[in-house]
């Protein structure tokens, strides 16, 4: 079981950004691969803390992380996992807090630096899904636009940098000479230029093409989470890796049924005579039609609990319900027969309101089935 994002940097879960970033900052100077070469537990830990920072810095990962722990991010999301992160992408992505990156932000102390995986733009595309494809978890082909390197495209040494990745500035100050090291502008990092490439290939050597890409969707999702397909975001140049696909979900509306968490709602409407005689009716659900039983004498606002038959949770607690709203009609015209019948039974015992003790209120039947 992966570890609390809050208990690896040591932090409350209401800590402000703030706390969190100083916390992060203080574990990977502790931890850092340069401060204890050959330390594969501190490897490990440092790689941790820069997963729990990357989720815990984005207020939106933060929130889904809050609410559904680390299933928010099955099948992406965060790094998708300590153990298999690239030190370069920490390095790229977390080296702006220390105020000049790693190379350079610890005053030399370390080393280190120098060329950096360069990492490809991510993409973002949102999926419609229908409540029975939440339920029952889906595996969608979607067709997506990317950059990839075109063949033919070769690169050579930038002659900014001289392949390191990095410019180093030595300045004189009050202090003595202070060295400071950036990222290539020329080259973003990467230490390659583009030596030659197709003609209808971009500065970057790359092209646009349209690409097939399946996405399995797990089920239990909520609208606005977002899943990451790793590699599956546009190329970098030279020897860099891809980007990331970012999946938004939303939800379609359902024409019978209204979601509440893992639960549903479904408002049945039966007639008078069905309501006193009872009857049995044919329902919808996301795994298919079910026949309930009405049992005679339904008052309306009764609720039917139906277990199971609601959404899957996305942090694997079990399946939702069902809750069955019975709504008894009122006939808004009447035959004179018909009025006749209601006239003649308006003053018949049987017709006269009795509520009984076990005939409780809407919101005291709907405060029950959450207690």
């Amino acid at each position: 079981m992966k570890e609390d994002y809050y208990e690896i940097l040591e932090i409350s879960k209401s800590a402000t950004a703030a706390e969190i970033k100083k916390a992060y900052r203080k574990k990977a100077i502790q931890h850092h691969p340069d401060k204890n070469p050959g330390d594969h537990e501190a490897e490990a830990m440092f790689k941790k803390s820069a997963e729990a920072y990357e989720v815990l810095s984005d207020p939106n990962k933060r929130s889904r992380y809050d609410q559904f722990g680390h299933r928010a991010f099955d099948g992406g999301g965060g790094f998708g996992g300590g153990g298999g992160m690239n030190m370069d992408d920490i390095f790229s992505q977390f080296g702006d807090i220390f105020g000049g990156g790693f190379s350079g932000g610890f005053g030399g102390g370390f080393g280190g630096g120098g060329r950096r995986t360069v990492k490809g733009s991510n993409l973002r595309i949102r999926v419609q899904l229908t409540l029975e494809e939440i339920a029952n978890g889906v595996e969608k082909k979607i067709k997506v636009k990317r950059k990839k390197l075109a063949q033919g495209t070769t690169y050579k040494t930038c002659s900014t940098c001289n392949g390191q990745g990095q410019v180093t500035r030595i300045q004189n100050t009050i202090l003595g000479r202070m060295q400071t090291s950036a990222t290539c502008s020329t080259c973003g990092g990467s230490g390659q230029i583009v030596d030659s490439k197709p003609a209808n290939a971009d500065a970057e050597g790359m092209l646009v093409t349209e690409e097939t890409v399946s996405i399995k969707i797990p089920a239990g999702v909520v609208d606005g989470m977002q899943l990451k397909v790793s590699g599956k975001g546009n190329d970098a140049p030279g020897d860099g890796i891809p980007g990331d696909l970012l999946v938004a979900i939303e939800e379609k509306p359902h024409v019978t049924l209204q979601r509440e968490g893992d639960n549903l709602h479904y408002d049945l409407y039966v007639s008078f005579s069905e309501a006193a005689l009872g009857t049995s009716k044919e329902i919808e659900t996301v795994t298919g039609k079910v026949r309930i039983k009405i049992d005679s004498g339904a008052q309306s606002g009764k609720i039917l609990r139906l277990r199971n038959k609601g959404i899957p949770s996305i942090n694997g607690y079990g399946t939702g319900d069902l809750l069955v709203h019975v709504n008894v009609w009122t006939p808004k015209s009447l035959s004179k027969e018909q009025r006749e019948f209601f006239e003649r039974m308006s003053d018949d015992e049987h017709f006269q309101p009795k509520p009984e003790k076990e005939d409780k209120s809407f919101f005291e039947k709907v405060k029950d089935m959450f207690s």
